[in-house]
């Protein structure tokens, strides 16, 4: 099930037009932040939105933190990239 719903999900965004999140991605691997194609394409297929509380939605593609709650926030898209960057060289 998880796959048919993974495949439904990039067939999707297969269609859709180049959005904002899309560019702020292209920003990152142009400023040199981005280098791993694995996260590159998985920053690609999931989009912060999907971790954000419905009234954060909106700002989505603003490279800040922004809070979901209970005192939390998820990080800006340039801080989770460097981190997942140092983390997949690391892993090698």
């Amino acid at each position: 099930m998880l796959k048919a719903r993974l495949q439904l999900f990039l067939f999707q965004c297969s269609h859709m037009e180049r959005n904002d999140w899309e560019k702020l991605v292209d920003n990152l691997v142009k400023e040199g932040i981005l280098h791993s194609p694995k996260i590159i394409n998985a920053l690609r297929i999931v989009p912060r939105t999907e971790f954000l509380p419905a009234n954060m939605r909106s700002y989505d593609t603003v490279d800040t933190p922004l809070p979901i709650g209970y005192g939390q926030t998820i990080s800006a898209p340039h801080s989770f990239s460097f981190n997942a960057e140092l983390g997949e060289t690391w892993s090698q």
